[in-house]
């Protein structure tokens, strides 16, 4: 089980509170944890990445074991501690302005 957690806009959408867990099959990548969120929640398909390119969205960020993942490949496995179940994906939405 792959531990996830979505800002407050996301769990709000999807109307879940907290942490989720998913089973992601195959290789834990950061690719497939997102295919697995999306599957589960298809209401949040489009909102962590685009829909046209699958490129992550301007302003989503992607962190575990405070590692920014964020511009690592789809393809690149998330870190065995996340993969164990025992730390989170961390999906956060990035603040901007002045």
């Amino acid at each position: 089980m792959i531990r996830v957690q979505l800002p407050p806009p996301l769990r709000a959408l999807a109307r879940i509170n907290g942490e989720i867990t998913l089973t992601v099959h195959g290789p834990a990548t950061i690719g497939a944890v997102i295919d697995a969120i999306e599957l589960r929640y298809p209401m949040l398909a489009g909102t962590i990445r685009e829909h046209g390119t699958g490129k992550r969205r301007a302003y989503i960020r992607y962190f575990a074991c405070s590692r920014d993942l964020s511009h690592d490949p789809f393809s690149s496995p998330v870190p065995e501690e996340v993969a164990a179940g025992k730390e989170p994906f961390i999906v956060l939405g990035a603040i901007s302005g002045g």
